[in-house]
């Protein structure tokens, strides 16, 4: 069997569309995370969603949905802690994270349920997804898609500056829980193509990559979206071809595939902002306009050396400790 033998295979072709959908919706909502400074979010949701796939596999339900809406409600919580603030709230969050991801260990014993199984939801194994899982994925990954790109204003003005946010009559609270369902639902999404303690990298890495090589909000989100879904396709067709001499997984494949575009684009958006400094060592600052007040000029009376004093309609001047007026005029000494 050769290379482009294996790519007409239909668990292959699935893959493919599971890889594109998840390369185009992970660095979508990621975009906003990184500006939010929430890089580790998704990780935090993917330890969560654990219980939520185990919770699958001891009902019988189909585990996406049940790590859907367990993975909604940890991001809920998340967002509820983090908007609150409380010194302990970054101990909450650990406890969250890892009672999630230790609850899901354990249900899925309870379950009777092999670790095998449960490594395909934290590592990822896009090529044994089926023809319904292929399904959910592209629409819960056109979902996210279109929210991100369609609300991009809104999303970019919350994360950007809350307060300017709130000036301009923004729900603050609503957009930064939509955030956080979105990624909720992303996370479940990537758990079959780069695996739930892998997610996170999908949504920050080619975000971070973009970050190196753009300037523009718009142009990071679309160059963040393009290199995650190259990543995710360009991974899944290299572990493919790598498998003939030994068995290499598609979800570490994707990921340090997305690492390795990183540090080419470093030094390249180190060497274009040193670019952009020499051409313009200094910010340009507009001259101030140079105001001009009116003519003043200084009147004196006969035989005196002393300047007159302008005052009103009327100019009087001293001399030898007299009071005099010019033009004819006098004024009565009070």
């Amino acid at each position: 069997m050769t290379y482009w033998d294996l790519l007409s295979y239909d668990f292959m072709q699935r893959a493919l569309l599971a890889a594109v959908f998840t390369g185009l919706a992970a660095p979508a909502i990621g975009t906003y995370l990184v500006q939010r400074r929430m890089a580790l979010m998704g990780d935090g949701i993917g330890h969560v969603a654990v219980t939520g796939v185990a919770l699958g596999l001891l009902t019988g339900a189909t585990p996406t949905w049940t790590a859907v809406l367990v993975a909604i409600a940890g991001a809920i919580a998340i967002e509820v802690i983090r908007e609150r603030g409380h010194a302990n709230g970054d101990v909450a969050l650990a406890l969250l994270f890892y009672g999630g991801l230790a609850g899901g260990v354990l249900i899925t014993g309870l379950a009777n349920e092999s670790g095998a199984r449960l490594n395909q939801y934290l590592f990822g194994a896009i090529t044994t997804i089926s023809r319904t899982d292929v399904i959910v994925t592209m629409a819960l990954a056109a979902v996210v898609i279109l929210i991100c790109v369609g609300l991009a204003p809104q999303l970019f003005a919350v994360a950007q500056d809350q307060e300017f946010a709130r000036v301009a009559g923004l729900n603050i609270r609503a957009y930064n829980l939509l955030v956080a369902v979105l990624a909720a639902v992303t996370v479940t999404v990537a758990m079959r193509t780069v695996g739930l303690l892998l997610v996170s990298a999908l949504m920050v890495v080619p975000v971070a990559t973009s970050q190196q090589l753009s300037r523009s909000f718009r142009t990071t989100l679309g160059a963040a979206m393009a290199l995650g879904t190259a990543a995710s396709v360009g991974g899944l067709l290299l572990s493919a071809y790598l498998s003939f001499d030994a068995r290499v997984a598609p979800g570490p494949t994707i990921v340090l595939l997305a690492l390795a575009g990183f540090v080419l684009a470093w030094p390249v958006g180190i060497w274009m902002r040193r670019r952009r400094r020499l051409r313009q060592p200094f910010p340009v600052v507009p001259a101030a306009a140079h105001q001009e007040t009116d003519p003043h000029p200084h009147q004196h009376g006969e035989d005196c050396g002393h300047m007159a004093v302008p005052h009103g309609d009327h100019v009087d001047y001293v001399h030898d400790g007299h009071r005099h007026a010019p033009h004819g005029r006098h004024y009565d000494e009070h």
